[in-house]
């Protein structure tokens, strides 16, 4: 099994920053795109960013030139750097990765359990 596990979370006020970070641990024999998700009361979960295991990225229309993704693939563990929040961002934010587990290979797509990200205006 693999397991995700979500830290950085908090309360801060428009226009600060906060970082997030997703370690991955388990069977792991690889991971390949990993990602960052949010879901904001009564809405459905969006797609914040993503990063491929060669450091491809993509963002979302609304956190461009403000959030940063990356990843440290010694340690399993992704990161979401985000500036310049504004109350909009507030959300439960959640990490995905999706790659192949130890032998037997067999397929993963896991979650975090999420992390709450509120910005006060």
């Amino acid at each position: 099994q693999v397991q995700l596990v979500e830290s950085g979370g908090g309360l801060v006020q428009a226009g600060g920053s906060l970082r997030l970070s997703c370690a991955a641990s388990g069977s792991i024999f690889s991971i390949n795109t990993r990602g960052w998700y949010r879901q904001a009361p009564g809405k459905q979960r969006e797609l914040v960013a993503t990063i491929t295991s060669g450091g491809n990225t993509n963002y979302a229309d609304s956190v461009k030139g403000r959030f940063t993704i990356s990843r440290d693939n010694a340690k399993n563990t992704v990161y979401l750097q985000m500036n310049s929040l504004k109350p909009e961002d507030t959300a439960v934010y959640y990490c995905n990765a999706g790659g192949l587990t130890s032998p037997p290979l067999r397929l993963y797509s896991v979650w975090g359990q999420g992390t709450q990200v509120t910005v006060s205006s």
